[in-house]
Formats: C-alpha cells, sequence, structure tokens
C-alpha cells in the first residue's frame, strides 16, 4: 500500500536537494530518508532522482509528481497546524478571516498578547465565508452576508467608502461639476484621472462608481498596489485618486497627508460583520476576539460610524 509518509519524504528531498537536509526537516534517520524514496520508486515504478555526490537531482518525473502533489500536502500541513493537540499545554488554535487593512487597523499590536493560537487568512470576502463554513476559519470580519443557515452575522461598525487624492490635487473643477448636478461630466474629469487601486478590493471602486454613476467603472486604474496601506503612501507622494473605507485613510486626512475629494451622493456605506459559526468548539475564545477586535476599532476611530456588537 502507498505510505503517505513516502510523499512528505519525497518533498522534503526535492525541496533540499539533499538525503542528509530531507533527515533533518523530518527529525527521521538519513537511512529512513533512503528507504522511504525506495518504497516510492519502487511503488511508481520510476526513478524520482539522479544520485550525485552532494546532491539529489530530480528527473522529469520527479518535477511532474512534485506539482501534483504539492498542493495537497501544503493542505495537509495546515490541516496538522490547526487540529494538532499540544501534549505540554492544550492551548487553542483560532483561525480568522479579514482584510489586511482592517488586521492593521484593529488586531496587528496585539496579537503577541492573545491566550490562543491565531492562523490568520486575507482574501475575497467570498472565499473566507466558504472556510468559514468549512470549518477551515472561526471568525471573519466582512462587509458581505452570505445565505448560509450555518452561519450568524453580528453587526459592530459601519465603514463609508470616500473619494480621496494627494493634497496638491486641484479639485476645483470636480467640485464645480458635483455642484450643478452634471454627473456625466463628473464621470468623464474622474475618468481623465490617474487613479490607483487595491488589489483585492475592486469592489469598493465599483460601488462607488454604480451608486454615483449608475454603470460600470469604464477604465482600467493606472496602479493597482497589495493594500490601501501602500495607496495611502503613493497618494503622499504623488497625484492621483483612489476610492477607500473611510476608517483607512480617515487619520491621513486629519492629519493632512491626503485630502478628502468627494463623499459621493448618495453616499456609499457598508456594514461590517463578525462572522461565525452558529456552534464552535471554541466559543470562548472566539467571543474573546471579538471584544478584542471591537474595542480597538473603537479606540482608533473615534466611535464614529459605529453600532455596538451585541453578544
Amino acid at each position: 500500500m502507498l505510505n503517505l509518509e513516502w510523499f512528505r519524504t519525497f518533498k522534503a528531498i526535492y525541496e533540499t536537494g539533499n538525503l542528509s537536509a530531507a533527515a533533518q526537516e523530518l527529525f527521521i534517520s538519513q537511512p529512513g530518508v533512503s528507504l522511504h524514496l525506495r518504497s516510492l520508486e519502487t511503488y511508481t515504478g520510476h526513478r524520482l532522482f539522479e544520485r550525485d555526490t552532494r546532491k539529489m537531482i530530480p528527473t522529469e518525473r520527479a518535477t511532474i509528481l512534485y506539482n501534483y502533489i504539492i498542493e495537497s500536502l501544503n493542505n495537509l500541513v495546515q490541516a496538522e497546524q490547526v487540529f494538532c493537540r499540544n501534549s505540554k499545554e492544550d492551548k487553542p488554535t483560532i483561525g480568522i478571516g479579514m482584510g489586511f487593512d482592517a488586521f492593521g487597523h484593529t488586531l496587528e499590536e496585539h496579537i503577541a498578547k492573545l491566550p490562543f493560537n491565531l492562523i490568520l487568512k486575507f482574501g475575497e470576502y467570498e472565499q473566507l465565508l466558504h472556510a468559514l463554513e468549512t470549518g477551515a476559519l472561526d471568525l471573519v470580519l466582512t462587509p458581505q452576508k452570505g445565505h448560509q443557515s450555518t452561519l450568524e452575522y453580528t453587526p459592530f461598525a459601519k465603514e463609508r467608502v470616500v473619494l480621496v487624492c494627494n493634497t496638491d490635487t486641484d479639485i476645483e473643477g470636480l467640485q464645480v461639476l458635483i455642484s450643478t448636478g452634471k454627473r456625466a461630466d463628473v464621470r468623464q474629469w474622474l475618468r481623465e484621472q490617474v487613479w490607483f487601486t487595491a488589489g483585492a478590493d475592486m469592489g469598493y471602486l465599483r460601488d462607488f462608481w454604480l451608486a454615483n454613476f449608475e454603470c460600470q467603472p469604464d477604465f482600467r486604474p493606472n496602479y493597482i498596489v497589495p493594500n490601501f496601506g501602500s495607496i495611502l503612501r503613493c497618494l503622499r507622494n504623488g497625484h492621483g485618486f483612489a476610492v477607500m473605507p473611510d476608517f483607512i485613510c480617515r487619520h491621513a486626512i486629519e492629519t493632512k497627508h491626503i485630502k478628502l475629494a468627494w463623499e459621493g451622493s448618495p453616499y456609499v456605506e457598508n456594514t461590517l460583520y463578525c462572522s461565525k459559526r452558529n456552534r464552535s468548539v471554541h466559543a470562548r475564545e472566539i467571543k474573546q476576539l471579538e471584544q478584542i477586535l471591537i474595542q480597538n476599532w473603537f479606540s482608533k476611530t473615534d466611535g464614529v460610524n459605529l453600532v455596538p456588537c451585541q453578544y
């Protein structure tokens, strides 16, 4: 029968290129590594490495096998990290999903003090909610509500989506067009500007555009950067426009590092939710984490646009 440990050993050899290095990584003996490799080669019927005095050179078959199994092996490693039990200390591990900027705003400076292990995942909200539903995560901060019956959503704050730009950018023409109500001209004026967006949050620009112009954005942003923090740093040093949540840019506006160009009319507001499964073995830790997140949100936004989270 196929032994999954053979694949783990094969992966270590492939990535280290050396039997002794693979043995050290796996905490087993070098003869054990050699035995696993011989067993896997016998099972597959193919030679997987060319032996050199100092290096194991993967064959074409080895490269195909590695690319085929690597994602599954990484998923198994993640499962092992999430579900393993420490024999010395029963310390739970909590998985949380959120936007990268929300993490920096609420949790980053506090994670070292948490009384439990924490695994963070960033990504699109639909993917995070799916991971929550399947048990890969325990808590998700999201502006979107799904329709899963196994999940509950507790509102804790509101974010307003606003248009911002560099402090030296001349927006007098924009303000005149807005005051006259010429939305088609406002849209055309904005289309001609330099635009920044965060790769994972194009939805903010789309929602702002739909609310104010009743159509999808019909232009390609000039610069797509990793997150809103990158956009703020770019706008401090150069001209351009961006749409982002107000909680992220409020401090930069107050300190005049950037300026508010337009709040939109009508406003675009999202309710932020703490989402979790209806039942969880880590209910106490999740509640504690929710309280930490909300308290830090209040302290950094002075309570603006916030509603209390109900327990």
